[in-house]
């Protein structure tokens, strides 16, 4: 039985480490995709910020006109 018992204990070990490497991948998948979605959030913020700083240059070039 012990031939039996250390392929047992090999295969159970194996599936724990497929096992952790697959939990480890899915973090590091939804890392990366909240990091690019953050990515995207500061661009979008920097656009509208720029769209309100041309906006407010057009109207002050108005007032002064």
């Amino acid at each position: 039985m012990g031939l039996m018992d250390d392929a047992k204990d090999t295969a159970e070990a194996t599936g724990k480490k497929v096992g952790e490497w697959a939990d480890d991948t899915k973090e590091r998948i939804s890392d990366k995709v909240d990091e690019v979605k953050a990515d995207a959030d500061v661009k979008k913020a920097e656009a509208h910020r720029d769209a309100v700083e041309n906006k407010n240059e057009y109207k002050e070039d108005l007032r002064q006109s």
